[in-house]
């Protein structure tokens, strides 16, 4: 197919050719793709392994889930970083997660909105590997946009027409996106189209799913639900796999629907070393060293994550690294206790800043 980019948005961020960015809004191989699943309710149970190895291909375009590092499909993405997977695009809002695999190659593009570290500050790593040419920006998106175009993609629909971005320099830096007349005006009336975008895999973290792939999960769905319906191909992981009946009679549903999903993986703490609402709080230990320590230069970086990504087989490891049981212990406590349903009593959600010679309890 052929597409009427933003010329602009072409210039300013001189790209020549334009068949990178062809994939992401060629609803047609998406239609196509979608038609050609099973939708029956078969047992699509397997290993996060066997899951990325069939799912994730080198150049694909990887959609992140969830919102940055609370229930992230972290582990999920670090096991595509192990199998060497390469030349990835990275699209999410937000798009966190990519940072990690621009290290090893395995982003080189990125459709770039929000990348960062709440209240860590910004993420150093991914400024520097952009600057230095690692990774190289294709589109820009603020979260409403991206968020429109994976929902007109759910909704079978060619794209929608938005306010967001008028009076904003960003759709002078993104090609998808197009200022037209609102057809419904006879006076001057300024919208931008936004097309349907649709990713070729995204992985998706949740409490519960059963081995059909009908999922639930607890906090916002931020863009999950509509990335399951647009992707292409879309792999669960999840705390615990339960019943049907279990799904079908929980007070909550499922909130992702069967028919989407190509793989489930049952993967307990598949969102550390970040959050997972009403499980585990945040690897604190982990984080703290990344952005006090390591993010400080492309050496720490390196070592920081050969030790943490690649120095490790699973999350059973990652877990001993940052104390065991007694981490599992206390942090499925602060979970609870930052989300009311538990005293605080003894937790404490004071941050420590890293230092050299710090021990995993001085800060968890």
């Amino acid at each position: 197919m052929n597409f009427d980019y933003n010329q602009e948005a072409l210039k300013n961020l001189k790209i020549e050719d334009t068949s990178l960015l062809d994939r992401l809004v060629d609803y047609r191989s998406a239609r196509e793709a979608h038609l050609k699943k099973d939708h029956s309710q078969r047992d699509k149970r397997m290993s996060l392994h066997e899951a990325v190895a069939e799912y994730v291909q080198d150049g694909d375009i990887w959609c992140d889930s969830s919102f940055s590092y609370v229930r992230s499909a972290i582990q999920g993405w670090w096991e595509i970083i192990r199998q060497g997977k390469k030349n990835l695009q990275a699209i999410g809002s937000p798009n966190t997660n990519q940072t990690y695999g621009v290290m090893y190659g395995t982003v080189s593009h990125t459709h770039a909105s929000y990348t960062g570290a709440e209240m860590r500050g910004i993420d150093k790593m991914f400024s520097r590997n952009l600057k230095e040419g690692k990774v190289k920006i294709i589109s820009d998106w603020s979260h409403g946009l991206m968020a429109q175009g994976f929902k007109a993609a759910q909704l079978g629909m060619p794209g929608c027409f938005s306010k967001q971005g008028l009076g904003s320099d960003i759709i002078n830096h993104n090609p998808y996106l197009k200022v037209m007349q609102n057809p419904m005006s006879k006076d001057s009336d300024p919208c931008v189209f936004v097309p349907a975008i649709f990713p070729d895999v995204v992985i998706i973290h949740v409490n519960a799913a059963d081995m059909y792939g009908n999922a639930r999960f607890y906090g916002p769905a931020v863009n999950d639900i509509a990335t399951a319906a647009a992707s292409r191909k879309v792999i669960i992981t999840c705390e615990e796999i339960v019943s049907n009946y279990d799904i079908r009679y929980h007070a909550k549903g499922a909130q992702i629907p069967f028919n989407n999903i190509d793989a489930v993986v049952e993967l307990p703490f598949g969102a550390a070393p970040g959050y997972m609402p009403n499980e585990y709080y945040w690897m604190r230990y982990f984080w703290e060293k990344f952005f006090s320590w390591a993010n400080e230069s492309e050496e720490r970086c390196k070592e920081f994550f050969d030790e943490f990504i690649m120095g490790t087989k699973n999350v059973n490891e990652l877990i001993e690294k940052v104390g065991g049981l007694d981490w599992v212990t206390k942090s499925r406590r602060r979970a609870k206790a930052a989300e009311g349903n538990n005293e605080t009593d003894g937790v404490s959600f004071v941050y420590k800043i890293w230092e050299n010679g710090m021990d995993v309890k001085d800060i968890d």
